[in-house]
């Protein structure tokens, strides 16, 4: 018996023809465009500052672009021969904001003439290269960390302790200090969390959503299931009291509670989580006197102007971003170097402000932005859940530091003294920096390997 012809020349009840499936466009052709514009701009702003300064080019303009350059070009090839089909824009956003975080520290370097960074970060960012083409050439699989999961979370509490014992910095405990040579664990620790919440939580989802009592509207899990979540609410308050950081342990409970709530897909985790950590970080804020001195910094950032002190390092950046304007005051031409000692670390954003006004942050801002949408890109392409949950923690991180920073300079949110990804001086950070651009180049490609029905809807990647 034959079935009849449909109106679209198909038999009723017969299945659907196949749709063969194809491999999205590799685009690494694009990404080396993209990465040689992001180097000419990088000149372009050493170049300027320069001519700004001094009033001629610097001289080792050429060597600092073709160092820049090599870098970038080798990372690119190691994305070209391992991950072929990775995100084009992940490495050039990265190598753009990199680049111009050497060129604000060298601006500033030429207000210091005794303390010369730039060197010191060109270096670091060396290292976060070349770990990033190890991580790229030699992690064929993200899967595999999988299997270190319970190492990795007693890796990252070894590295939050241990600065506990050090001297503090500046009132925080968060540097391991030897001999001159100094690090922060903390950088790398995060990294090694994200690794251990994706893999806990991939493991523990159904019992997450479904499992436990429902209070009014909030679904509560089994004491089971929310005791490591107790344990890791401990553990930030913990890093708060002990280290008298503020951004360490909000960081680290965000990107978890961000995790939880796509790994669940209930809004109530942000509930919970939000109680617990303003809880904490109101009581630790009472009682805890560096803590407590930041919270009334945030609260009035001319109280020292009003005693006759003089303007404060909040006060002198608030003032640095309203003197950027519109457009700002070119770079070389500003007076951020008031802000003292943190200019080059916790207030470098205050300086791209000046310098590059309202527009210019604007754009900084939109390359964070995108660099954290093309890893939430990247999670949502993936079919395995561990895959996924660590594509949105390493974008999550990102996001979370930027707005931490962003927010404690601006004065929205109380100072924390973390370093903003890439601009910032600071060896640990750029690093680490590096090291999940890397993990997200990994899974996006991945996510964009995989195969995808012939429909047009490889479009929409």
């Amino acid at each position: 018996m034959t079935g009849t012809t449909g109106p679209t020349g198909t038999r009723a009840g017969a299945s659907p023809p196949a749709v063969p499936a194809v491999r999205l466009p590799r685009r690494r052709g694009t990404e080396l465009v993209l990465i040689v514009l992001a180097v000419l701009l990088s000149v372009y702003g050493y170049c300027e500052v320069g001519l700004a300064a001094n009033g001629s080019v610097p001289p080792d303009a050429a060597g600092y672009g073709a160092g820049l350059g090599v870098l970038a070009l080798v990372a690119h090839g190691a994305i070209r021969f391992r991950a072929p089909y990775a995100d084009p824009l992940l490495l050039p956003i990265g190598v753009l904001l990199n680049g111009l975080g050497l060129v604000l520290i060298y601006r500033l370097d030429l207000e210091t003439p005794n303390d010369q960074a730039a060197p010191t970060q060109l270096v670091w960012s060396t290292c976060g290269v070349a770990l990033f083409i190890a991580v790229v050439v030699l992690v064929r699989d993200h899967r595999v960390f999988q299997r270190y999961a319970y190492l990795s979370a007693v890796a990252a509490l070894a590295l939050m302790i241990v600065p506990i014992f050090f001297p503090a910095v500046n009132g925080a405990r968060i540097w391991i200090r030897i001999h001159g040579f100094s690090i922060q664990p903390g950088e790398f620790a995060k990294v090694l969390l994200a690794i251990f919440f994706a893999t806990y939580l991939a493991a523990n989802r159904n019992a997450l959503s479904y499992t436990g009592r429902k209070i009014w509207r909030l679904q509560l899990p089994t004491m089971r299931v929310f005791a490591p979540i107790l344990v890791f609410w401990l553990i930030s308050v913990g890093a708060l009291v002990l280290e008298r950081d503020l951004g360490t342990s909000l960081l680290f409970f965000g990107i978890f509670i961000v995790m939880l709530y796509v790994a669940t897909g209930r809004g109530s985790w942000i509930a919970i989580g939000t109680i617990l950590a303003a809880g904490g970080a109101v009581v630790v804020g009472a009682l805890e006197p560096h803590v407590n001195s930041r919270v009334h910094d945030w609260l009035h950032p001319f109280a020292s102007i009003d005693a006759g002190q003089g303007p404060g390092q909040l006060a002198q950046s608030l003032f640095a971003f309203a003197a950027g304007g519109m457009l700002g005051a070119g770079l070389g031409a500003g007076h951020s170097i008031l802000i003292g000692f943190a200019t080059k670390s916790d207030f470098i954003l205050a300086t791209a402000g000046e310098e590059l006004g309202l527009v210019g942050l604007t754009a900084i801002f939109l390359l964070y932005g995108l660099l954290v949408e093309r890893g939430y890109r990247a999670g949502l392409a993936l079919r395995d859940p561990f895959g996924r949950l660590l594509a949105i923690g390493l974008a999550s991180i990102v996001a979370l530091q930027v707005f931490v920073i962003a927010g404690g300079v601006m004065g929205l949110i109380p100072l924390t003294g973390m370093a903003m990804p890439f601009l910032a001086q600071g060896g640990s950070s750029v690093v680490t920096n590096w090291i999940i651009v890397a993990l997200l180049v990994r899974l996006s490609d991945s996510a964009r390997s995989q195969l995808v029905p012939d429909d047009g809807t490889e479009a929409l990647r």
